[in-house]
């Protein structure tokens, strides 16, 4: 059944000045689930104009109040947390098990770990006769993309609201529905009028108006390469900040000594995780040319083996791609892969055997893939993984820097020493040793054209702070 939502400015929920609305489809089976408001100019003036009227008075809260705003937040959240899990399963396809375990309660996590972070923050401290005080930056526009939401929202929400910042936020248009339950929390929260505001739309009608508004302060982006290089244009005549996480192109080098039988299929799941929809996904393969067909062996292996189905299953590991547009876009990597000569190794073109409508994707992996090719330099955002050999790990240190995207990469490899050495010489701002657990208080962010600035944790709050000095003798 069709829903409606409206923009949520000042306080309260309010209708849109245009007349304009977009469709949100359930990419498993195609249908229409709901509309949300075509934002205009307009619509994003009445908000920072809000979010300006508060500005003044949040940003001059103690420290002790924006903490149990944020423990205020945490706790209502917790209580929505399985009827958000839901919605995501509903608009961007997310499987139920997926989306209960980590995509629904990823927003909470971010909010509590931004809270020990604000317990911990030094506001002032002396440097010889100066007194460096750190103070909220004004009003912090937010845009947010639809492959985790949840996590991507809260990853900039929280820090912004515990530097004492007021908020002006686009989530996407292809997944907002979530957005729209986080502003209700937010609502039963208590946040006071004005302090955070949704305005609903695409980024040509809401987006761009957010990054050219002169009463904005700054904007934290998360998308594209090509769209943030749009905003940060957008936004220079206002010399507004801009942070920004971009796109990645992550390279998984396995050592001749990594455990082969169990870091192959692990990267190749680790792939069809949300459908390969991860800026940071291991997309890149790099493994030493004498183990190439042990690895073929083990990626045919674990393909056949991943549970694909409808998101409501609690069996399913992949579901579809979030929508028509990136399932095209798949495809047509797919399709390119094999044109310029890449071996396939399994997957390939169309939906997987059974499914005949819904957004879905054969897990897809491509081997003897050189580094010419399409597939090892575009972020094709799907379950997709390209192969590529080395012969000594001078050469696949190499490879792995040799892109456009600096987010992250993996390393694989029993000597811990000579994976650290190997971290070290990676030119990303993100290295996972051995697949290790997730750390919600370390730097995520990227080097080159994967964007600049820094989320989560201290270093997420920094971003939305400015430096001042009084010096006095």
């Amino acid at each position: 059944m069709e829903r409606a939502r409206f923009h949520y400015i000042n306080g309260q929920w309010c209708e849109p000045t245009g007349a304009e609305w977009i469709d949100v489809r359930n990419p498993a089976s195609e249908s229409v689930v709901a509309r949300v408001p075509a934002g205009t100019a307009a619509d994003v003036d009445r908000a920072v104009a809000a979010a300006r009227g508060a500005f003044a008075g949040f940003s001059t809260t103690s420290v002790a109040d924006r903490l149990a705003m944020l423990r205020r937040i945490i706790e209502v959240y917790r209580t929505r947390q399985d009827e958000i899990a839901a919605v995501l399963s509903e608009e961007m396809g997310t499987p139920i098990t997926l989306a209960r375990s980590l995509q629904a309660p990823r927003g909470g996590d971010h909010f509590a770990a931004t809270a020990d972070a604000l317990e911990a923050f030094a506001f002032e401290e002396r440097i010889a006769n100066g007194l460096v005080i750190h103070e909220a930056i004004g009003v912090a526009a937010l845009i947010t993309p639809w492959n985790w939401p949840l996590n991507q929202i809260a990853a900039k929400l929280a820090p912004a609201l515990a530097a004492g910042c007021t908020v002006v936020f686009k989530p996407s248009e292809i997944a907002p529905l979530n957005a729209v339950i986080l502003a209700e929390v937010l609502h039963e929260a208590g946040i006071p009028a004005g302090v955070f505001n949704l305005v609903h739309g695409d980024g040509p009608g809401v987006g761009r108006a957010m990054a050219q508004h002169p009463d904005i302060d700054m904007i934290s982006f998360t998308g594209s390469t090509r769209a943030g290089v749009s905003v940060a244009i957008d936004a220079a005549p206002s010399v507004k900040r801009v942070a920004q996480e971009l796109g990645g192109k992550s390279a998984n080098i396995l050592m001749a000594d990594a455990d082969f039988e169990a870091v192959v299929p692990r990267g190749f799941t680790s792939m069809c995780t949300n459908a390969g929809q991860s800026c940071n996904a291991p997309s890149r393969m790099l493994v030493p040319a004498d183990r190439y067909e042990d690895v073929v062996a083990l990626i045919r292996r674990t393909a056949a083996e991943i549970p694909i189905g409808q998101p409501a299953d609690p069996a399913t590991v992949l579901g579809p791609v979030a929508n028509a547009n990136q399932f095209t876009r798949v495809q047509g990597f797919i399709e390119q892969a094999m044109a310029e000569g890449a071996e396939l190794i399994c997957g390939g073109p169309g939906r997987p055997p059974g499914f005949n409508a819904g957004y879905f994707v054969r897990p897809t992996a491509f081997g003897r893939v050189t580094a010419a090719m399409t597939i090892a330099k575009e972020e094709v955002f799907g379950p997709v993984l390209s192969v590529q050999t080395y012969k000594t790990i001078d050469e696949a240190i190499a490879i792995a820097n040799d892109s456009p995207y600096g987010l992250a990469a993996y390393v694989q490899g029993r000597d811990q020493e000579a994976v650290r050495a190997v971290a070290r010489r990676l030119r990303v701002g993100m290295v996972s040793a051995n697949y290790p657990r997730q750390n919600l208080q370390a730097p995520f962010g990227g080097y080159k054209q994967s964007g600049n600035g820094r989320e989560y944790g201290k270093f997420g709050l920094a971003e939305f702070l400015e430096t001042k000095v009084i010096l006095m003798d």
